[in-house]
């Protein structure tokens, strides 16, 4: 799953760079550069923009006066020369400031920290009901229910050959698809019946069902092999009744 971003700057060279510095991150996608934040309202009112990448000095309307008409809110992360606005910008509940100029590195460091706020306020859900709450499976569940490029995706466990952890996201290799979302590892790791699904690696999560063989440091799954981790082996070996 990639994340829309948008960013409004009044000066040129400043969006240029910005801009390339989304363009540098796989899970980003540039949705839109504005030099005024009137111009992006209808595209943020219909949901389309993840990030905000939002300027404070402008000629129209200033950043932080933005924000207070903005309905439903996006996360922002402020991009600015003038530090002294630092607090008001976390008053309005802004991710990050960045002030200008900025490294990449600070630059992810800011994205980072908007792909963790994803994922502490947003647990996997094994079962959606009408109240929109979420549980771990039990017994009788046989599915878990992902959210994906704006979508719902039920993920049957006879059909989920392993997850592939990659950043700040991960994809779900089915027996025909793969699905990439924004989850981590170790909440899946948590939410799945550690019957079925056992981590082996810092990047892997497998289907006991699925495995073929173990050989040295890799497993048989499907048509691939994957690494065992270190730390893992252990679990690892104990299924193969090694130890």
């Amino acid at each position: 799953m990639k994340l829309n971003c948008a960013v409004i700057d009044d000066e040129f060279l400043a969006r240029q760079y910005i801009i390339d510095y989304i363009k540098r991150i796989p899970f980003l996608n540039l949705a839109g550069d504005y030099n005024s934040p009137l111009l992006v309202l209808e595209e943020i009112k219909n949901n389309k923009i993840d990030i905000l990448f939002l300027d404070i000095r402008m000629p129209d309307i200033s950043g932080l006066d933005f924000l207070k008409i903005l309905d439903p809110q996006p996360y922002i992360i402020f991009t600015t020369a003038y530090k002294e606005f630092a607090i008001d910008g976390y008053e309005h509940n802004v991710v990050d400031y960045l002030l200008k100029p900025f490294s990449f590195d600070r630059f992810l460091k800011a994205v980072n920290k908007v792909v963790n706020k994803i994922n502490g306020e947003r647990s996997v859900p094994a079962e959606v009901n009408g109240s929109g709450t979420s549980q771990k499976p039990d017994s009788e569940n046989e599915y878990i229910v992902i959210k994906a490029d704006r979508k719902l995706y039920k993920i049957n466990f006879d059909d989920l050959v392993y997850i592939e952890g990659q950043k700040a996201y991960v994809t779900f290799h089915l027996k025909e698809r793969k699905i990439t979302a924004l989850y981590s590892l170790t909440e899946l790791e948590r939410i799945l019946p550690s019957e079925r699904f056992i981590r082996i690696h810092k990047s892997f999560i497998l289907s006991v069902k699925n495995m073929r063989a173990l050989q040295g440091n890799q497993i048989e799954i499907g048509s691939v092999k994957l690494p065992v981790g270190s730390s893992y082996k252990q679990n690892v070996e104990k299924l193969f009744r090694l130890k």
